[in-house]
């Protein structure tokens, strides 16, 4: 079973953005911070994660001007068992974009694009904020599930790094 519990936007200004939802639909918000292809504010009803990002490079965002972007980028499913619910989406004609982290990571998510070139992503352990959030190291449940995750691909990951050498310099 899958659930709809993230939706991304980016934004020119992660902070306004951020204090505009808190304060017109008192959502909660959590600290800025940097994440391997974007700055992100987390904000919650409890049910659904909103992230608020300003993307650094392609890598990860697929647009050629991430700055230039904002609006929905992409939604996420929570799903129980990750490798059912790819089969399911490639079966489907999904197909595989990229991987955020390692599956190992509280924060994994695993991109694909649908038919019409719409990015999603599905991961098992939830989102920020949210009360489907599974919990660091939370037992049997995420030992199992860690098991069925595999990696799709390390390009993604090596290309992110890469993006990162070239920003630093």
């Amino acid at each position: 079973m899958a659930r709809i519990r993230h939706i991304a936007l980016p934004v020119k200004d992660i902070d306004k953005t951020a204090d505009f939802y808190e304060k017109a639909f008192g959502l909660k918000r959590s600290p800025k911070s940097e994440g391997t292809t974007a700055y992100r504010v987390y904000m919650s009803d409890g049910e659904i994660n909103l992230a608020l990002l300003q993307y650094k490079s392609e890598v990860g965002s697929g647009l050629k001007n991430p700055n230039g972007f904002v609006g929905i980028h992409h939604f996420g499913f929570q799903c129980d068992d990750l490798p059912k619910q790819q089969a399911e989406i490639e079966k489907a004609g999904g197909k595989f974009f990229f991987d955020l982290g390692d599956p190992d990571d509280d924060d994994f998510e695993r991109k694909f694009k649908d038919p019409n070139g719409i990015i999603f992503d599905i991961n098992w352990k939830g989102w920020t904020m949210t009360s489907s959030k599974v919990k660091a190291k939370s037992g049997a449940k995420r030992a199992a599930a860690a098991k069925k995750v595999t990696k799709k691909t390390a390009k993604p990951k090596a290309a992110a790094r890469k993006a990162a050498k070239t920003r630093k310099r």
